[in-house]
């Protein structure tokens, strides 16, 4: 699970977080609100304050029952006369008196409200109120009697006003804070998306410099992201490169057959005698040119097309004695000789042409670099699950330089050697081939002088 995913996920999270306390505020605050609102309590401590309020005024009057109502702690009980005086003076939320004249009135069992009767006669209306740990007294005026209504709120807010101001607060801090997180996620992965639109928008302008490689941005699928991108371009670049390369290159090798082509025309125009060699010139070059866009058409299909879509059964080792007698036919007193070492059948299964002519043509490299009187040799040998073959040769070897550069096309190792005929393609087209086949290429300097060019193929299972 990638660091992206983290990323959101505690984004989320915080917005969710930040969500829950605003909502849990506004609950708290309308919790607190009604905590603080007068209510009557209900419960059996009500009662038992009811009963002794009632037994006290029965038998020791009034100034008994201020004395008791005085003392009270945990409960707190008002008695109001009929006229809607507390007895000890003290403010009556009217909620209470509101709640407990309809309770009277209603006829319905009585919850947490008594009429009291004096030993003079006189009534009372006794409110047990709920009590709440630190809850104020209130500031309510009293009511002016049992019958008649309390005065309503003043001009200021009440209760009510402040617990939906609480609410609404609470709300609109869970809002805000949500609203500022996403925006903090909107923006951190805008931006790196903004700066791969407008490396696209570059690259498809033909700009294809690196971008991301030197970013201090933390690591995570998006900068990843922009790093591939810059590997893309890399390559993107590195193709360009070499199709410009390639271009250049294939119009020097035609530029000189065709050259000499218009030397031999021009010396038979002028020459009409010797219009028997200019053929024979033209003929070599037309050949050389034939040859050459032949390879160039091989080493362009393998690079368009990799797979390979005939695949037969074939023995490397009857295919090396076959290649070795040719060049031996080919070559002349004073060519390298040519050996094949092998343990017996190899088979693989391919393209025969296509591993015939990349077999052939790292064959005539080694005997046209192989030096005269030389000795090139074919040596097959096999592992457990590949088959390997290593052509060697004593000629002058290639520089330690150049040679990551041998299999790129139209290169040239001593390119001042006049005596050495070729392109530089047919390595080229031996790695293509050898790597569509699932193989691989590999060439090193021996010891003592020379080169060894090692073709790995996978055994036919």
């Amino acid at each position: 699970m990638g660091r992206l995913f983290w990323k959101f996920f505690l984004c989320i999270l915080l917005a969710q977080l930040a969500a829950t306390i605003g909502i849990g505020s506004a609950f708290w605050l309308r919790d607190r609100a009604r905590s603080q609102a007068a209510e009557i309590d209900t419960g059996p401590p009500a009662f038992i304050a009811l009963d002794a309020a009632a037994a006290t005024l029965k038998h020791g009057g009034l100034p008994a029952l201020r004395g008791m109502l005085g003392e009270m702690q945990r409960t707190q009980v008002f008695v109001l006369d009929r006229h809607g005086r507390e007895l000890l003076g003290r403010t009556v939320p009217a909620e209470l008196v509101l709640e407990a004249q309809r309770q009277l009135a209603s006829g319905e069992p009585q919850r947490g409200v008594r009429r009291l009767v004096g030993p003079d006669a006189q009534t009372y209306t006794a409110i047990v109120r709920r009590y709440f740990r630190g809850a104020p007294l209130g500031a309510r005026p009293q009511a002016d009697g049992p019958g008649e209504p309390p005065p309503g709120p003043g001009p200021g807010p009440g209760p009510g006003f402040g617990r939906r101001v609480g609410q609404v607060a609470g709300i609109v801090a869970a809002t805000l804070a949500s609203l500022l997180f996403a925006a903090l996620l909107a923006w951190y992965f805008s931006r790196p998306i903004r700066a791969l639109r407008s490396a696209f928008e570059a690259a498809s302008a033909g700009d294809l410099a690196p971008r991301f490689t030197g970013s201090a941005r933390a690591g995570d699928e998006l900068s990843d992201l922009g790093r591939d991108f810059d590997r893309m371009s890399a390559q993107l670049r590195a193709l360009m490169d070499g199709q410009r390369r390639l271009l250049h290159d294939v119009s020097h090798e035609l530029r000189s057959p065709l050259a000499r082509l218009q030397a031999a025309v021009g010396l038979a125009h002028q020459q009409p005698e010797k219009i028997g060699s200019s053929l024979d010139r033209i003929e070599r070059e037309s050949m050389r040119m034939d040859k050459l866009v032949g390879e160039l058409l091989t080493l362009s299909r393998l690079e368009a097309s990799p797979r390979i879509e005939r695949r037969e059964q074939l023995d490397l080792t009857e295919l090396a004695d076959e290649i070795a007698a040719d060049a031996r036919f080919e070559a002349g007193l004073e060519a390298p000789r040519i050996s094949v070492d092998a343990p017996g059948v190899i088979v693989v299964q391919g393209d025969p042409d296509l591993l015939w002519s990349a077999l052939e043509n790292i064959v005539r490299n080694a005997m046209r670099h192989g030096g005269t009187g030389g000795m090139v040799t074919i040596a097959l040998r096999t592992s457990s699950q590949s088959a390997y073959i290593d052509v060697l040769d004593r000629g002058p070897g290639i520089p330690a330089a150049d040679l990551p550069s041998v299999f790129q096309p139209f290169f040239r190792a001593n390119p001042g050697r006049s005596n050495v005929d070729g392109h530089g393609l047919g390595l080229a087209i031996a790695q293509r081939v050898v790597l569509a086949h699932g193989g691989d290429i590999r060439a090193a300097n021996r010891d003592g002088g020379g080169l060894q060019v090692t073709l790995r193929l996978p055994l036919q299972p």
